[in-house]
């Protein structure tokens, strides 16, 4: 049995590690609150760019921008993007997890595969792993994650135009609530537009009409200049997004991990304590049988 001193040490010690998670906790569910509302802010926006783009699609053709292409599989690039820190349980290792799944599963075809890294933790674990790395920048924050954007979609559009290349794709934590998050690999290039419907069945006979035959509606400027502008935008507004989605979906992996793990140190606090005083009683109970041998010797 351990000593009484190492038990008092071990109780210290967790307790320090218990102030130290709940603090982390604290910190991380202040933050997923910005976070949250910057990525409520950008959804709306991510979905109208999304139906102008579909739209714009849908009558000018898909032969109508460069990055609308289908070519055969030769080449492809994955845009992974992890965290810089750790302490959020399984959220890292879902991403890099999916990425190796992915290539291996739907990329089999494909004779190279390379990686566009977004995060620490995501380039520590592939470059172990002697992966092809093209990219590496820090993860995004609230301040960086549309500059990291712009830039990662910079890079792409130049790879895939260039023809070094076939497709895009994009591996990230998408936030579901502050403790679901789901991990996705969407296609990012080339760009494949959405079917337009429909808005609603509620809305207005000729509204509806209008959104089901977007050819009936001018243009200005022309729909090509307008595709030439807004698909690269389109690309950009996709990864600013999963960007969000990561930061949000980061912090509420964080917060649960670090209250699992305040509530896991206070139970081992209570488990140690009562090993604590199950030895000092048995320590008192020897002392008082030594005290009453030692009385009943002198007797005799």
């Amino acid at each position: 049995m351990p000593s009484l001193k190492a038990i008092r040490n071990r109780i210290t010690s967790v307790k320090n590690t218990r102030k130290i998670t709940r603090a982390i906790k604290l910190v991380s569910t202040a933050k997923l609150r910005r976070a949250q509302d910057a990525l409520i802010a950008a959804r709306p926006y991510a979905s109208a760019i999304t139906r102008v783009v579909s739209e714009l699609s849908a009558v000018a053709g898909t032969d109508a921008h460069k990055l609308f292409d289908e070519r055969p599989l030769v080449k492809a690039a994955i845009v992974v993007v992890t965290s810089d820190r750790g302490q959020a349980g399984a959220f890292n290792a879902n991403v890099v997890k999916a990425v190796e799944r992915y290539a291996a599963n739907e990329l089999s075809g494909a004779t190279e595969v390379s990686l566009r890294i977004i995060g620490r933790k995501g380039n520590q674990y592939f470059a172990r792993r002697r992966a092809t790395v093209t990219s590496f920048d820090l993860a995004p924050t609230g301040v960086t994650a549309l500059e990291v954007a712009r830039e990662t979609a910079n890079r792409v559009i130049n790879d895939f135009t260039s023809g070094k290349v076939d497709r895009v794709f994009v591996a990230y934590n998408e936030f579901k609530s502050a403790i679901s998050q789901v991990t996705r690999v969407k296609q990012l290039l080339p760009v494949v537009p959405e079917k337009v419907t429909a808005l609603t069945t509620t809305a207005p006979a000729g509204y509806a009409a209008a959104a089901e035959a977007p050819s009936d509606f001018l243009y200005e400027p022309g729909k090509q200049e307008l595709l030439h502008r807004l698909v690269p935008l389109y690309v950009q507004v996709q990864l600013y997004r999963a960007a969000l989605e990561s930061i949000a979906a980061f912090f509420a992996a964080q917060m649960t991990a670090m209250e699992n793990a305040t509530k896991n140190a206070g139970e081992m606090v209570a488990k140690l304590t009562l090993s604590y005083n199950r030895a000092r009683q048995a320590s008192i109970t020897k002392e008082l049988l030594e005290i009453i041998g030692g009385a009943e010797a002198l007797k005799g």
